[in-house]
């Protein structure tokens, strides 16, 4: 889901005695910690007007970028640096003028780094992306929607002889994301696009609102909103001659998923959905899955993994019922309290929960917060089984066996039922073993392994996408 939103970030100022330096670090820096798997770390460090510096720090594997560092020290050739946001430090000596020797702490992780000067970022290696010159027409478009609010940008790709050909719309996850869906430098949409243009497709992808070349307001917008906004796209596709305005369809992934599924209840001519990692059951239960897998793949036992669910969940619902966050709080703190009481020390303990009350009323209240923000809202009380009953388009369901963002078993079995009950005829619901949820073949299938992989989209996810299609709507 919204893997974009890894960290907050403060701002910095560093104070130097500059007399006292020997050599100048201004410049990147670029490191690998091992933990697990290799994970990039790059530091930015700018030396200021007044000799002193200024540092932030990207983790390109993790999609993060600008994160600001607090309290740099460059002193008799030792450096340090504190990431407060991440609750994160480095230390290290300047062992030559491109290396330095140090170590990264974060939490209770003590792992070597070591950081050599370079002259540009490395850039992780994802051989699946497309690269031109490309074997089809592959056309930059721009159109508004009918008050002209928003201003869209997009790719649509088309083969260069033949047609009209059956055409899909593909609709982003989660986040703001550009018309590939780009996340760690992997780009799913562009590799799905290319590869069933070359199959005989015309694709039409789209920038979300705020990125690229689309305009539009971000802060209040919802699932809803982003269904607006796909018709939009979806309008301008029939528009296309090269468009078969009998077998027009929508490829959503993860969010995407479920925006696609108020569309196609909404329009009967519709002649196809592809879900990818697709909600199938309401929001509120998805995430309190979602994170009862992250909490349970991060060591945490099944018991105390249980009892946190509990908590998130009643949290969440006090969020969706209440009127507000302030309501919310206050029903799901006292909520929060009795809990407590019940739960033993050793499941406490696991959690990372202490006799600190104020901590308590924190957590509480940052969940509270977090949920009662309009996209979050709308999401956690939303429910695709209604929209997906209402279908009448043939269907193709996909999950990855490995995702614990949208758990395949229970969103899978959600999209199943719900299509027993529609007008569907031709439906297909499947689990592709060793998958996670941007469907890449994984290890620990945490989101911070996204980035560290090479694979961008499962080649045998590609296959079955292509001869769905071909059976199915050709």
């Amino acid at each position: 889901m919204r893997t974009k939103n890894l960290f907050t970030f403060l701002g910095l100022v560093i104070f130097l005695n500059a007399n006292a330096q020997q050599h100048d670090i201004a410049g990147l820096w670029e490191g690998k910690l091992s933990a697990g798997t290799d994970i990039r770390i790059v530091f930015h460090f700018t030396k200021n007007a007044d000799k002193t510096y200024s540092a932030i720090m990207d983790s390109p594997d993790q999609g993060a970028k600008g994160i600001v560092c607090n309290n740099v020290q460059f002193l008799n050739d030792s450096v340090s640096l504190e990431i407060s946001s991440i609750k994160g430090s480095f230390k290290g000596t300047l062992m030559a003028d491109s290396l330095i020797d140090g170590r990264w702490q974060q939490g209770p992780a003590s792992l070597p780094l070591k950081i050599k000067k370079v002259l540009r970022v490395s850039h992780a290696n994802r051989p699946q992306t497309p690269q031109p010159p490309f074997s089809y027409n592959n056309e930059e478009v721009e159109y508004d929607n009918a008050d002209k609010s928003i201003h869209f940008g997009a790719s649509f790709t088309f083969p260069t002889s033949g047609g009209p050909f059956p055409a899909i719309l593909m609709i982003t996850g989660s986040g703001q994301q550009d018309r590939d869906e780009t996340i760690f430098e992997h780009k799913p949409f562009a590799i799905i696009a290319d590869y069933l243009t070359k199959a005989g497709y015309a694709i039409l992808r789209v920038d979300d609102r705020g990125v690229g070349k689309t305009t539009g307001d971000i802060q209040s917008a919802t699932s809803m909103d982003f269904a607006n906004d796909a018709e939009v796209g979806l309008n301008w596709l029939k528009s296309r001659k090269e468009a078969d305005k009998s077998k027009i369809g929508l490829l959503g992934h993860s969010e995407g998923g479920l925006i696609a599924a108020i569309i196609a209840a909404r329009n009967n001519n519709i002649a196809f959905v592809i879900m990818l990692a697709g909600p199938g059951i309401n929001g509120a239960d998805l995430l309190t899955g979602q994170m009862g897998a992250i909490v349970k793949s991060a060591g945490v036992s099944p018991e105390a993994t249980e009892a946190y669910k509990i908590v998130y969940k009643n949290s969440i619902n006090f969020t969706i019922t209440e009127k507000d966050s302030s309501s919310a709080y206050a029903k799901a703190y006292p909520a929060y309290v009795e809990w407590k009481k019940k739960q033993s020390a050793g499941i406490l303990s696991a959690l990372g929960i202490t006799s600190d009350e104020a901590n308590d009323k924190k957590m509480i209240g940052t969940m509270v917060a977090q949920f009662g923000k309009p996209w979050m809202k709308y999401f956690l009380s939303s429910d695709p089984a209604p929209m997906i009953e209402k279908f009448s388009c043939k269907v193709l369901a996909l999950n990855g066996s490995k995702d614990i963002q949208v758990l395949p078993d229970s969103n899978l079995e959600g999209i199943r039922l719900a299509l027993t009950k529609s007008k569907t005829k031709v439906f297909e619901v499947k689990k592709l073993e060793g998958l996670n949820h941007l469907f890449q073949h994984c290890k620990t299938c945490l989101p911070s392994e996204y980035g560290t992989l090479e694979e961008s989209f499962a080649p045998e996810a590609l296959t079955i996408l292509r001869e769905w299609l071909d059976n199915n709507v050709k």
